[in-house]
């Protein structure tokens, strides 16, 4: 059976693992981000440095080939530069040029990139630097076919780095995560089982005065407090089951000697025995509710045929002319591990409702093997009703100027999920309300169970 202790434990479990990944996750992403910010800014960097200097050395080269070639036009100048390729096309050249190579004939003053494929399809790039005058063009080309592939190179080390340094920061997050996350998961364990016990332990001796110190503090005085307002709440429970059993075994004694006098009429033996069915109803009550504010369970072995068969006894006695019909049907011999008080008040409340709302017609209680159905010929339920019915304090839609503080329900849901029973409370199929109280767990939309 799912324990509401044991649902608050997973719930704590997976949020912590919630919280760890969330540390983990900030790292990965801080260490992702930096990382790729970082290898963004040094590609950047580099190829603007790159391409600035080679750029300036090109602008310088081009002027210095112009120089060259006005001073001596017959003889071809040589070039500082190695890796450079210069070419002077005079003004007669111009038509050839544009046959020969048009993407140069088109450029104007300045330095240009141009990339394509050789005759065997080979990638190449390279930046031409242009000057053009009335009578010849110059053109300076820089090979870059090796400084892209250098590129690359570079990219991919970049790639490397950013997955390296990536995989870095989740290893030390899990670490951090692990180290952060080490005292609250103490503290949740130490927590979990200072339950086992009535008083609550000391959390904080075993945690240093930081944040987690504080936490566990917290919970002391919590737990402290909540053990004096448990401790009271039990107390008076107590208190109050043992005062009101002395005036109601003063009134069931005070009964029984007045229903044993043989010349009492049959108006106030009447009167009498129902001030006695009252009386007992109380009691069951009273036990019921300390066994609750206890929550522990009481045993016993109770015929539950016996207590429907009383249960319909003390209504028909209270029907007062109502026409309806109470009967019980099934078969007989279930037997509950419980206190009787603790059947009479769950069952009692169910047959109680249908009695009430059920203006004529019938009731059956019906025995089956391990529940036992109320069904009545009442006004039906509606779907708030079936939405909120075991709320405490909820009274149905049909109450109307009925008596009652919309508590029984609640009670029995309680009782139901003290024993580990089941109750639900759902439509007729045709008309009415079909209550059943099973004294095995099950679920139902329109029902509660342990």
């Amino acid at each position: 059976m799912r324990t509401p202790n044991g649902r608050t434990r997973r719930r704590k479990t997976r949020y912590r693992r919630r919280l760890r990944s969330r540390i983990i996750l900030s790292f990965v992403l801080l260490g992702f981000g930096l990382t790729t910010l970082f290898a963004f800014a040094t590609n950047w960097t580099r190829n603007r440095v790159e391409n600035t200097l080679v750029e300036d050395v090109m602008n310088k080269n081009i002027d210095e080939y112009a120089r060259r070639y006005y001073t001596n036009p017959n003889q071809s100048p040589d070039l500082p530069v190695q890796q450079m390729l210069a070419r002077v096309v005079k003004q007669d050249r111009f038509e050839a040029l544009r046959a020969d190579q048009p993407d140069w004939y088109e450029l104007g003053d300045g330095i240009h990139n141009l990339s394509g494929e050789d005759e065997q399809g080979r990638a190449f790039s390279y930046k031409l630097a242009v000057r053009k005058t009335q009578k010849e063009w110059f053109f300076l080309a820089y090979d870059m076919t090796q400084a892209s592939r250098g590129q690359e190179q570079f990219n991919r080390a970049l790639y490397g780095s950013v997955i390296t340094f990536t995989l870095l920061s989740l290893v030390v997050g899990w670490w951090s995560a692990s180290r952060v996350m080490k005292p609250v998961s103490e503290l949740a364990r130490r927590l979990q089982t200072s339950g086992e016990n009535a008083e609550p332990q000391n959390l904080a001796a075993h945690f240093p005065d930081d944040e987690v110190g504080q936490l566990a503090s917290a919970l002391d005085d919590y737990a402290t407090r909540l053990t004096e307002v448990v401790k009271r709440d039990r107390e008076f429970n107590a208190d109050v089951s043992h005062e009101l059993r002395t005036p109601l075994a003063v009134v069931k004694g005070a009964v029984e000697l007045l229903l044993s006098k043989p010349d009492l009429d049959e108006k106030a033996r009447s009167r009498l025995q129902r001030i006695q069915r009252a009386e007992q109803q109380c009691t069951d009550l009273i036990s019921a509710l300390l066994l609750l504010s206890r929550n522990e369970r009481g045993h016993g072995n109770t015929d539950v045929a016996r207590v429907a068969e009383q249960l319909l006894d003390t209504h028909r006695s209270q029907l007062g002319g109502k026409p309806l019909e109470l009967r019980i049907e099934g078969q007989r011999g279930l037997v509950v591990d419980a206190p009787e008080a603790a059947v009479n008040v769950a069952l009692g409340n169910l047959i109680g409702n249908a009695v009430k709302y059920t203006a004529q017609g019938e009731v059956i209680v019906r025995l089956r093997e391990k529940s036992v159905d109320v069904i009545d010929s009442g006004p039906g339920l509606s779907a708030e009703d079936a939405a909120r019915l075991f709320e405490r304090g909820y009274r149905g839609t049909h109450a109307e100027h009925s008596q009652g503080g919309g508590i029984g329900l609640s009670i029995v849901r309680r009782l139901c999920a003290l024993y580990g029973w089941g109750v639900r409370v759902v439509p007729g199929e045709e008309k009415g309300v079909v209550a059943t109280l099973s004294f095995t767990p099950e679920r139902n939309g329109n029902g509660a169970s342990a």
